[in-house]
């Protein structure tokens, strides 16, 4: 394809090209001839083909990769991903035997290779072995004092010293007897041990010294100078030396970069690595976690943009893995100011430090809690709490681990409820099922409308919390939003609330039901966050239909990675992102899954690869989180067996509840203040029992106890220093035992 301003290029590079050669007169048939020519290698012979040729890298080439670019656009849209099916049918099967198997000259190859490799580590050390036995002979001394010292220590139970020492600084008279009494046994077993022991070891080394042969008596002395020659050694002074060293990614240099940036065929960056002027380095190239980082000065009228958009051509001009350069406008300076990251070892191949949630540890929503690690491998937090969230990508990038990542983060704060709708229809949700709320898979119109249900008493709960908020005294909720300890107190019911939407396009566009969850859907986003509602949305169709206005617009944080073009990446951070520099779609396919521009959290955007949890460490940690939300007394609906209907009383548990609003200090309460205590938490089903007379509220809960084999009993209060009042009521220890028993038998079946 050629595109129309390519004569005039073609005109503009002819034109220098005359006026440094003293005003040659060019024939423009036989030029354009020669630049058809110069596309194909095999035209000239004496083409030099390198990516990284610096300077004198023909202008040409830079035309070339220009029409490459260009023909890749003109090939229009690329087909859409065929489906796991459709993917394994045209995946290639590799070979059962690797190639070195299935092949004798291969398989001699790697024969002889691992022979080399054996008989160089060989060599290697039989070569310095006499310094090793010098080593071990000089160190021998050294060896037999610590045997000896450790024996003493040993046979007088010096490591307890310190214990007995802190028991009679304490003054625990008792503990330090039974120390001591402990210690006098120990040294009386293991003195009668030495006393055996020593004299037969000092017979056999006599007689070893006068009586065995000579190849006897040399054996044992190679062993003793071996054993206690080691035992000897300092930690940090090793006997044998490494054979082999393992290669290190070579130092990132000035050199490097200019002859990298004079790579990427941009004409302006060429012209100042010609003239050795224009690229300047207001830093030192200098080490930066595991890799190097060089900030730069571009020439004039080149930005950082222009440079982050050939990224593949910079890591092939430093001869670098793509996964390891990460080219980053700066931020805090003009757009000509670029900051160059290249890793020793692409982003995906670098040994990650464990993720401190991944065994124990709980979470509190309202505080930062570490989730991926930047290019650096340090550490990147995210705060969920008021805030709304928007992930995108194209299919197969880690949208869902990421999404999946931040809800079991959320399971692990016990005071959260979850309401989860995947509308992919897949099985990586279902470890969070025993912590849900609400929970549902699958893009049929039943899964739409139990989405749209859950929905509505989400916006039930939001009009509930509205009021509840209002009605609390100015030094309590200053603000007028909820805070960490509000959301403790359970009477108030301003727990947490986190909403995930996975490929949230099926339910917006739904003809029925679609309307109506955008809606709500972006009332959630405006108001939801300052009432403890965490709505987070996925999508891997980022457009318009894909995710409404209102909630693209309004959502805080946003997660962009690979996407295919800039209407994409705006969508998902924000307008004008891509023109700020922050672009998805320099993201590799291949190397970078799970690689991800993040918004709203920092200043700036910044990359970040959120922690791989696989189904199987998943599983784990939602044990963990239903343990600790038994503890706190807080499994509720799709998680303790209750799921949605019309009915809604149904959609709850009433031992729950009850234990909810029942303060764990107070050991009895009255059946009434029970009732209207659940009346003001979840109105639209304790309701109609507060509208009862008190004598029929303590009847009806009484009867909606006993199935559970509760019973009431009178129960004596005084209220404000009067006489004693008795009314029915019931112990609170008997609703967590009855909790208890049924899920004990529920385990059991």
């Amino acid at each position: 394809m050629k595109h129309p301003d390519d004569d005039n290029e073609l005109f503009n590079r002819l034109e220098a090209e005359m006026a440094d050669s003293g005003g040659e007169v060019v024939d423009l048939d036989k030029a354009r001839s020669a630049r058809t020519e110069s596309a194909d290698p095999t035209a000239r012979p004496d083409a030099d083909s390198s990516a990284d040729s610096g300077p004198d890298r023909s202008p040409d080439s830079a035309d070339d990769e220009s029409d490459g670019e260009s023909g890749r656009w003109a090939d229009g849209p690329q087909p859409k991903d065929p489906g796991l099916l459709g993917q394994a049918r045209e995946a290639g099967r590799r070979a059962v035997l690797p190639p070195w198997l299935r092949s004798c000259a291969e398989l001699k190859t790697a024969a002889v290779w691992l022979a080399g490799y054996l008989w160089h580590i060989v060599a290697f050390h039989a070569v310095r072995s006499p310094v090793y036995a010098g080593r071990l002979l000089a160190r021998t001394p050294r060896g037999i004092g610590r045997s000896l010292s450790g024996w003493r220590r040993w046979a007088a139970d010096a490591e307890s010293a310190p214990l007995r020492s802190a028991e009679a600084f304490k003054e625990h008279t008792e503990e330090y007897l039974k120390l001591s009494r402990q210690r006098d046994r120990r040294v009386r077993w293991r003195g009668m041990v030495s006393a055996v022991a020593f004299p037969v070891l000092l017979t056999a080394a006599l007689l070893l010294v006068f009586a065995a042969p000579v190849w006897l008596q040399l054996a044992a002395c190679i062993l003793a100078v071996g054993v206690f020659g080691v035992v000897g050694s300092p930690a940090d002074a090793p006997i044998s030396s490494h054979a082999v060293v393992k290669a290190e990614a070579p130092k990132l240099t000035a050199t490097m970069v200019v002859t990298a940036l004079g790579s990427l065929g941009i004409d302006k960056l060429n012209a100042a690595v010609k003239t050795g002027t224009g690229i300047g380095f207001p830093s030192e190239i200098h080490r930066d976690g595991p890799g190097w980082r060089a900030d730069i000065e571009l020439p004039h009228g080149v930005t950082a943009e222009d440079v982050m958009n050939r990224r593949e051509a910079l890591a092939s001009g430093l001869r670098r893995k793509l996964g390891c350069v990460w080219p980053m406008p700066n931020p805090d300076e003009h757009a000509g100011m670029l900051i160059l990251w290249v890793g020793d070892k692409p982003m995906n191949e670098t040994k990650r430090p464990a993720w401190p949630l991944a065994k124990s540890g709980t979470v509190d929503l309202f505080q930062p809690v570490a989730f991926g690690n930047n290019q650096q491998m340090s550490w990147v937090s995210v705060t969920l709490m008021f805030v709304s969230i928007v992930v995108g990508s194209i299919p197969r990038m880690g949208k869902t681990y990421l999404m999946r990542l931040f809800l079991l983060i959320a399971a692990l704060d016990p005071r959260a409820w979850l309401y989860l709708f995947d509308f992919k229809g897949g099985s990586d949700y279902r470890p969070l099922e025993k912590v849900s709320h609400r929970w549902r898979s699958g893009e049929d119109d039943e899964d739409v409308k139990y989405c749209r249900d859950a929905l509505v008493e989400i916006k039930d709960e939001l009009s509930r919390r509205a009021k509840v908020i209002k009605s609390l005294p100015l030094a309590r909720c200053p603000e007028s939003k909820v805070t960490p300890e509000l959301a403790s107190d359970k009477r108030l019911g301003l727990h947490p609330i986190v909403v995930c939407l996975d490929e949230c396009q099926k339910a917006f566009e739904h003809k029925q039901y679609g309307p109506e969850i955008t809606e709500i859907s972006e009332d959630l986003v405006r108001r939801g966050p300052a009432f403890g509602i965490i709505a987070m949305f996925g999508t891997q169709r980022p457009d318009k239909d894909s995710i409404p206005k209102g909630i693209s617009a309004n959502a805080v944080l946003r997660f962009a990675l690979k996407v295919t073009g800039q209407t994409e990446n705006d969508m998902i951070l924000g307008t004008s992102m891509y023109k700020a520099g922050y672009r998805a779609t320099m993201f590799s396919f291949k190397r970078d899954k799970g690689v991800a521009w993040m918004a709203g959290e920092m200043d700036e955007p910044t990359i970040v690869c959120g922690t791989e949890v696989d189904a199987v460490g998943a599983e784990q940690i939602t044990v963990r989180a239903r343990k600790l939300r038994e503890a706190y007394g807080n499994v509720t609906g799709y998680a303790c067996g209750e799921d949605l209907t019309a009915d809604p009383t149904a959609g709850r548990d009433l031992l729950v509840d009850i234990l909810t609003v029942t303060p764990a200090d107070e050991a009895k309460v009255w059946n009434e203040t029970t009732v209207d205590r659940l009346a003001e938490m979840w109105p639209a089903v304790y309701g109609p029992w507060a509208e009862m007379k008190s004598e029929d509220k303590t009847a009806h809960l009484t009867a909606a106890l006993k199935p559970y084999g509760i019973k009431t009993a009178q129960v004596g209060r005084r209220i404000d220093g009067s006489k004693p009042v008795n009314k029915r009521g019931f112990e609170r220890a008997h609703i967590t035992t009855a909790i208890a028993e049924r899920d004990r038998k529920r385990d059991a079946s």
